[in-house]
């Protein structure tokens, strides 16, 4: 059972963490148990939108993940549904729908991959060297390593493409007139690119932590009543002897929360205190659906807020907190590097209850 619809289930699916908005079966972004990372992001195209209930590009992230055991196979999972089954539906918890189409990021620890769609039409790029990111638009042009196979007479017969030239994906099926938020994704899009850019061959999980909290860009947001949610980075060793690190904020804004590590091992500590509550009457599976809104904030998310609030109204006392904050991050990623150095070995419990304690160390800083 996704977010709307019910589809065939896989004999076995992978274990995988998530992070996802907390009323829908899908995820943003997340990782699995073989070292595959994928996310998602909304697109607007020339396609029309399907209001109707199908899959959401979140159910077809945790879908990748789970049934999908390289960056590949994930990306053959999600488009293999996508034909199947479409995509459509509100994305958010609100009785106006709003839905949009999606873009992906997959990688594993030997190859990375965008997957662009438009309806049940798509495209992937392979990324094979440097660095890649996406930010609500189309961006694939005519570097397309695999596609739908009705794409190019799709173009054709829509009168979007003449068959003169090569065939580019973002300029075939981008809108002609640009919906004022992909305004915004164009600055965000070039800023991203220019911040990898300039760490180009020395980029580290800091570097991808400090481009996720950098405002100036807006790739991190705080305005308006609107703020970034979960940030996630990944660290995916060529050496398959070396874990995976996946480190979470499971917080929003993440200038002013913890990134925390997670490692798959058998017998992992359950984690309650980020897990959102669950409710009977619950007004995202009622139909009507969203005539009511529940909080569903996590332990660590209501215990975050009240930080914030705490270090907007008290410069001095909020400066100690985020230092405090900074020094548990730092100590995260600095055992993260010696594990993936190899010059310690922690017992498989003391990673099974990594991020557990991670979580524990911060609520007891709030």
């Amino acid at each position: 059972q996704c977010t709307y619809l019910e589809i065939e289930q896989a004999e076995r699916t992978h274990a995988v963490v998530l992070s996802r908005p907390a009323w829908l079966w899908g995820a943003e972004m997340g990782a699995n148990d073989c070292g595959v990372c994928v996310g998602n992001e909304g697109v607007w195209t020339r396609e029309p939108l399907g209001e109707a209930e199908a899959l959401l590009g979140m159910d077809l992230v945790r879908l990748g993940l789970e049934r999908g055991g390289s960056a590949r196979e994930a990306l053959e999972v999600i488009t293999a549904l996508l034909e199947r089954y479409g995509q459509g539906g509100s994305c958010k918890e609100e009785p106006v729908p709003f839905v949009y189409h999606n873009t992906f990021l997959l990688a594993d620890r030997t190859e990375a991959w965008v997957l662009e769609t438009a309806g049940r039409y798509w495209a992937a790029q392979r990324i094979r060297e440097g660095s890649r990111n996406i930010s609500n638009q189309l961006s694939i042009g005519s570097d397309i390593a695999a596609e739908h196979p009705g794409l190019r007479e799709r173009a054709r017969s829509r009168g979007w493409w003449s068959r003169d030239g090569e065939f580019s994906f973002a300029e075939v099926f981008s809108l002609e007139k640009q919906p004022p938020r992909m305004e915004a994704a164009k600055a965000r899009f070039q800023a991203g690119k220019e911040l990898l850019r300039q760490h180009a061959g020395r980029i580290t999980a800091e570097t991808l932590m400090s481009i996720l909290r950098d405002k100036d860009s807006g790739i991190c947001v705080d305005a308006e009543g609107f703020r970034t949610a979960g940030s996630m980075v990944s660290v995916l060793p060529r050496d398959p002897a070396l874990p995976c690190v996946h480190f979470f904020t499971a917080t929003p804004d993440p200038s002013r929360s913890v990134f925390k590590p997670f490692v798959f091992v058998a017998g992992i500590k359950p984690v309650p205190q980020v897990r959102s509550p669950t409710f009977l009457q619950d007004p995202a599976k009622q139909i009507p659906r969203f005539q009511s809104s529940v909080d569903r904030r996590h332990e660590l998310y209501r215990r975050h807020q009240a930080a914030l609030e705490l270090m907007e109204q008290d410069q001095e006392q909020g400066q100690k907190l985020l230092e405090t904050l900074q020094e548990l991050e730092k100590q995260g990623l600095e055992a993260m590097k010696e594990l993936l150095e190899g010059t310690v070995t922690p017992c498989p419990e003391e990673l099974a209850d990594l991020f557990f304690d991670c979580v524990e160390a911060e609520m007891k800083f709030y």
